[in-house]
Order: structure tokens, then C-alpha cells, then sequence
């Protein structure tokens, strides 16, 4: 029965206006959280369904969990399904259909090929990420999400890339399972989600600090000495700079440095997410939400208190993601603590912004000086990575004379392209 009904299901690409409102019913079905656990037990008990692949953090998608004491963090994908992939140079959405020709889809995946760097000696390799694997909750253990991994892989391959990425979460054990015991993926990289809510009031950037913007051929070229070695940083980052929804890069510097200690600064971009994502936090006792409600009410009424009141998250709401977060020099911390507090004075002047997020690696020195707020932060991210066999020294690819990325052990820097977020 079961072989059966594998036989009947047919994978092809994606067509927007024959398929995106079943995908769309689709994604609303699978309910999953940050980096793909579902939203449910019962939702995430199969591992044929428990994934949602792709370098770091989706028309609405459900992502990340982050849970503390009971609370989850979702984020809805909205707007343009390729949204996720377009910058690439080759992407694709596959769905799976079953029954007759033109029947029911009941599961999608999106994958991209990119080149990145690998973190050492400048070398770039070309990079599968696979995004959003969904199978429909009445169509699980017929294998769907096994022929829809293998053809995002081999439409890969064919197109030049060297490995395969997914992500997930630790508590995921459905997803880590069918990854690194059915497709040979393992465990790679485990970048921090760090988020802080935007307060009515503005953030205090210190006095001594000056923060100035970057133009984007500037912001490039700073980034191509402090981004070395680092992994993942993609080859188009002068166009990621100059995109419409980076707000801009910012520099801090010391106003007055002392000329007897090496030089300070820090560097960030801010991305404009709030048109793509839309969060909410849920599972928060009623107490909690009553409090949180009370604490609005006295800041509006009483702004001069300076109430850190927190915004409504309850309901859906909009973030900016801070990318390319660099600092240097014994001021480089609280350098990079101003910048934080400048972005969210920049987040403060659209109403549909309500949190201020960065991901970054865990042994990075920034995530130390980060502002965040643990209730809205991950440390749960895994992203897995694996060698896809025939083009490993296909043009555009280090070779394997000298070692294999999927062993090599994290670089000091990991990028974490809000693109794909």
C-alpha cells in the first residue's frame, strides 16, 4: 500500500500560478517554527517532515522556536515564495504532487547553488542550500520528503555545487535524523540567534562614539579585509550592500581615541526584514501578557519614567536583521554596543518593527556585545553540510587536494546572509 502510493507521486518545478495556493495552504498546514520544528508534537513526530533546510534563518513560513520557559518565537514567511533564493544565480522550487496528473501537492522544497567563501586562504566553493522541505500532515511516511531532498540534490549538483547545507534545530531529533541517517549530512556550524525588542523610547548611543554611514562601494571594501577568513560570505556581497532593503553599513569610531592604544571601531548592516517575515511569540501565560500590557499603558501615559516597555508581540510583527557585525581594538565592544543601539533608533521609525535581531557564530567575539534579550534568542541552530560526490573540483570549487570543508573546524567568522534568513 504504502509502495503504492510512493509510485503515484510525481515531483516536478514549481508553476506560481497553477501551484502557490495549495503551497500557501501548504505552509499553513506545517506550522513549524525558527529554524524548522514544527509547531506541534504531533506535527513533528515524522521525520519525513521535520526540516526546514537552508543556510541560516518563506512566504508564509513558519521558522525558528525559541523556547524559554514555555515560549515560542515564529516567524511567517510573507510576499514573494522565491524570496529566499532569487539572489541566487540558479534556484528552484520542486513540489510533489499525488494522485493523477495535476493532483493534490503535497510537499515542496526550494534549493539554491551560490558561491562562498570557505573560510580559508580566500578559497570559494559552490554551496547547495535547501530551503523550506514540507510534506503535507496526511501524506507523511510515504517518502515524499526523500524524493523531493534527492531531486533538490541532484538539480544541484548538475548546476556545479560542491556540498549541500540544511539547517534545523538541536531538539529536532526527526530532522538531524533523517539528514545525517538517511542523506549522509552531518553536523557543521551552530550560529546564535540574537534578538532585542524595540523600545518607544530611544536607545542612548554614547557621546564619545561617532557613528557614520557607509556608502555601499565603501562598506564593500571594508568588509573585504575584515570578512577574511570567514565562511560563508557570498561573492555578490557588493550587491547584498546596495540592495534596497539594507538600510545602510555603519561605522562607530571613538571621537577622542587615545593615541597610546591601538586603533577601535566597529562595523554592521542593518537589513530590512519587515516586508518578508512577520514574527510572533506564543505559549506566554496570560499573567505575563496582562503585565507586559500594563507596562505599555504606564509608558504612554508616563513617557518621561522611561518605561522599557515591551512592544506587542502577541500579535504578528516586523524585525531588522543585522548582518556583517565586525569590531576591533579594546573600545571594539562598546563601539559595537553603540551600533546596536543606533540600529534600533533606526527601527524605532517603522511602526511594523518591533525586534532587532543578529545571527551570528558562537565563538565569535561580537555575540558577547550584542544587546539581546534571552526570550528572544536561539542558541538551539544547527546547520548541517554535505559533500555532493562528482563536483567537488568542478569550476568555481576548491579541490580536495588539500582537505574537506564538511571536517574542517569552524572559521573565526561565519556570515550569515540575511537573504536567507
Amino acid at each position: 500500500m504504502c509502495k503504492e502510493n510512493t509510485m503515484a507521486i510525481r515531483v516536478r518545478e514549481f508553476d506560481m500560478g497553477r501551484d502557490l495556493p495549495a503551497v500557501e495552504d501548504l505552509e499553513r498546514r506545517c506550522q513549524v517554527g525558527l529554524s524548522g520544528d514544527q509547531a506541534s508534537p504531533e506535527e513533528a513526530s515524522t521525520a519525513d517532515d521535520a526540516v526546514d533546510g537552508g543556510c541560516a534563518k518563506k512566504w508564509r513560513r513558519k521558522k525558528k522556536t525559541a523556547k524559554k520557559q514555555g515560549m515560542s518565537l515564529y516567524v511567517e514567511q510573507i510576499g514573494d515564495p522565491f524570496a529566499r533564493v532569487r539572489h541566487s544565480p540558479d534556484y528552484v522550487i520542486l513540489v510533489a504532487e499525488h494522485g493523477e496528473e495535476g493532483g493534490e501537492v503535497v510537499g515542496v522544497i526550494k534549493a539554491c547553488v551560490r558561491t562562498v567563501s570557505r573560510g580559508k586562504k580566500k578559497q570559494f566553493t559552490k554551496v547547495a542550500c535547501l530551503l523550506g522541505l514540507r510534506v503535507s500532515p496526511s501524506h507523511r511516511r510515504l517518502g515524499i520528503a526523500t524524493e523531493l531532498v534527492r531531486r533538490a540534490e541532484a538539480w544541484c549538483e548538475a548546476r556545479g555545487a560542491a556540498h549541500a547545507t540544511m539547517a534545523t534545530t538541536a531538539s529536532n531529533s526527526a530532522s538531524l535524523a533523517l539528514f545525517t541517517g538517511r542523506f549522509g549530512y552531518a553536523p557543521f556550524r551552530r550560529p546564535v540567534f540574537l534578538g532585542h525588542p524595540v523600545h518607544r523610547h530611544r536607545a542612548r548611543v554614547a557621546s564619545a562614539h561617532h557613528v557614520l554611514q557607509l556608502p555601499p562601494q565603501l562598506a564593500a571594501a571594508a568588509y573585504a579585509s575584515l570578512l577574511s577568513p570567514a565562511e560563508f560570505v557570498p561573492t555578490d556581497l557588493p550587491a547584498l550592500l546596495a540592495h534596497k532593503l539594507t538600510l545602510g553599513t555603519y561605522l562607530a569610531v571613538e571621537r577622542d581615541p587615545d593615541p597610546s592604544l591601538p586603533p577601535s571601531f566597529a562595523l554592521l548592516s542593518v537589513w530590512d526584514a519587515t516586508r518578508s517575515l512577520r514574527l510572533r511569540v506564543g505559549g506566554v501565560a496570560p499573567l505575563l501578557r496582562a503585565s507586559l500590557s500594563a507596562a505599555r499603558a504606564l509608558d504612554r501615559h508616563a513617557p518621561w519614567l522611561r518605561v522599557p516597555s515591551l512592544p506587542d508581540v502577541f500579535r504578528p510583527f516586523g524585525t531588522y536583521l543585522l548582518y556583517g557585525l565586525r569590531m576591533s581594538g579594546p573600545e571594539g565592544p562598546a563601539l559595537l554596543r553603540s551600533l546596536c543601539r543606533h540600529a534600533h533608533n533606526i527601527a524605532r521609525n517603522n511602526p511594523a518593527c518591533a525586534v532587532v535581531a543578529a545571527d551570528l557564530g558562537p565563538d565569535d567575539p561580537a555575540a558577547a556585545a550584542v544587546p539581546h534579550w534571552p526570550s528572544f534568542s536561539c542558541d538551539e541552530d544547527v546547520w548541517c553540510v554535505k559533500k555532493l560526490g562528482s563536483t567537488a573540483v568542478s569550476a568555481g570549487n576548491a579541490g580536495d587536494d588539500d582537505d574537506d570543508w564538511t571536517t574542517l573546524p569552524p572559521a573565526e567568522f561565519l556570515f550569515v546572509d540575511p537573504r536567507e534568513f
